[in-house]
């Protein structure tokens, strides 16, 4: 905090850290650190991109749309392991030069990344699809089928690795809402290979596409609000502000709250700022560190910076409500 905002304050921070620097810092413990998803993103990308090759070849071979739109679905979701991949790597980053909080934010780069990347692979799927409804051609129903069946099994056990994952962080979400959607998708693909085989409704293909488009716009709409959410600094879902507004302002000896902030330094990490109106004085560096304790087990905050104002001093500049 800069000395222009103290007015006379304590400016005390909660970290992450177990460890007590001295100095007035309050400290949250530990927030929910990452976790180490290499394997599962090195397995996924190669498993995806060997089936993704093998789709397209045979897709052009069986002349199906579905699966070539599944190809072009996989090979999207394949460029966004890699990006989540390389934001889970960079988030790990210590902080240094410019980059104060290290390159925690780049997860969240990435979750939008991956929501525009599938926004592009519905457009160009409808187009095609919507064509060939148009003008249906027949395919090769049998190798739709088996090809189909191939992605159902090598999705479901990328699905499986990201599972555990997917509620802590909308890094890892995203990546398993990309492989769990594309093992629904295949199972549409296999059942329309066998309803094309028996009554030879070829519009079937093309139908399954515009289905496999109605699929992947459903997950990425949760993906990309979240995702612009967290661009835009918005406190994370599970936390609401008033909440803990109440819970700063219901502290002992505490008269008054102002310039509250709550956002996410990254998909897995939350910040907060606050300054306290304490009247009776600067209450001690146990209050602060206890009020950054209870931050982070009540509300998974794990990076609080708490200043304590007295009212010694002159008026706060940022107490006005509209002020940032």
């Amino acid at each position: 905090m800069s000395a222009d905002h103290d007015h006379g304050g304590h400016d005390h921070k909660g970290h992450d850290h177990s460890s007590d620097h001295g100095g007035g810092h309050g400290h949250a413990g530990h927030a929910h650190a990452p976790k180490d998803f290499g394997r599962a993103f090195a397995v996924g990308i190669t498993l995806n991109f060997g089936f993704v090759v093998i789709e397209a070849v045979y897709g052009l071979l069986s002349n199906s749309m579905a699966l070539l739109a599944d190809a072009g679905h996989n090979f999207s979701d394949v460029l966004g392991l890699l990006i989540a991949w390389g934001a889970a790597t960079l988030s790990k980053r210590k902080p240094g030069g410019r980059y104060t909080y290290g390159l925690r934010s780049s997860s969240i780069v990435a979750a939008l990344i991956n929501a525009l990347l599938l926004l592009i692979a519905i457009v160009v799927i409808a187009y095609e699809a919507l064509g060939r409804i148009a003008a249906p051609q027949p395919i090769a129903g049998q190798t739709v089928i088996i090809v189909a069946a191939i992605g159902i099994a090598i999705n479901t056990l990328t699905a499986l690795m990201f599972m555990r994952g997917s509620k802590d962080d909308i890094n890892i979400r995203g990546a398993f809402l990309h492989m769990a959607a594309d093992a629904a998708v295949s199972a549409g693909v296999v059942i329309a290979g066998f309803v094309i085989l028996s009554t030879g409704w070829l519009w079937l293909d093309p139908a399954v596409s515009l289905v496999i488009v109605a699929v992947i716009a459903v997950g990425t709409w949760g993906l990309l609000r979240d995702s612009v959410d967290m661009s835009l600094h918005a406190s994370p879902a599970g936390i609401d502000p008033e909440q803990v507004a109440a819970f700063l302002q219901g502290r002992a000896g505490v008269a008054g709250l102002h310039d509250l902030h709550i956002w996410p330094m990254s998909t897995t990490e939350t910040a907060l700022t606050a300054h306290l109106m304490v009247p009776g004085g600067y209450p001690g560096d146990a209050f602060v560190h206890g009020i950054a304790d209870d931050l982070q087990s009540r509300f998974g905050i794990g990076h609080a910076t708490i200043q304590i104002e007295t009212g010694a001093g002159d008026e706060c500049k940022l107490e006005p409500d509209h002020v940032v």
